[in-house]
């Protein structure tokens, strides 16, 4: 999760432009090797509904991860799904055969986690992933502090209702000023 020093997800309208302004090469390969170690991307739905008919055509470093490791999209509110067009190429078929689940959350991530297979990989914003931390579903914390103070915005550890314990495992700190903490549970 990308964050601004003083801890927001996005701007106060939701902005995320900041963090393709203060990241560089060597933070973005990183975080295109943690992206393909996993084997499920999940997100809510306002985050798939942004970035589903972007990554089909895109010819960013993340793509080809985004493009081909399989998704799950949360939701209470149902989908419209995504138009792929009349001949979908791979990349699209591979949003349009996202799994769309609308269960219980805690119910439906321990299920997917008691699948074999590599590690779940949480993406979206604030509102899904408070809703991950809050049902105590998050394993491990990749936060991404990037050099940007927002003075106001989204934040994604407010609504705690106990405090959570984590251990540090790792710190990577880049060029550009982005520095990673990576936590455990």
């Amino acid at each position: 999760m990308s964050m601004s020093i003083d801890g927001f997800v996005a701007g106060p309208n939701g902005e995320k432009d900041w963090i393709f302004k203060t990241g560089d090469e060597q933070s973005k390969a990183w975080s295109v090797a943690v992206t393909r170690e996993a084997g499920l991307i999940i997100m809510g739905r306002k985050t798939f509904e942004v970035i589903a008919p972007y990554w089909p055509t895109s010819t960013d470093a993340f793509a080809a991860p985004m493009n081909e490791i399989p998704k799950a999209l949360f939701t209470r509110k149902g989908f419209k799904g995504i138009d792929a067009g009349p001949v979908p190429t791979p990349a699209a078929v591979s949003w349009i055969n996202a799994q769309i689940i609308s269960g219980d959350l805690a119910g439906e991530i321990g299920a997917l986690k008691a699948e074999a297979g590599k590690p779940i990989l949480a993406i979206g914003g604030a509102g899904f992933m408070r809703s991950l931390i809050g049902e105590g579903l998050v394993d491990e914390f990749h936060l991404i502090i990037h050099p940007v103070v927002l003075g106001s915005g989204e934040p994604v550890f407010d609504g705690l209702t106990m405090p959570a314990y984590l251990k540090l495992s790792d710190t990577k700190i880049f060029p550009g000023g982005t520095v990673v903490h990576s936590y455990s549970i």
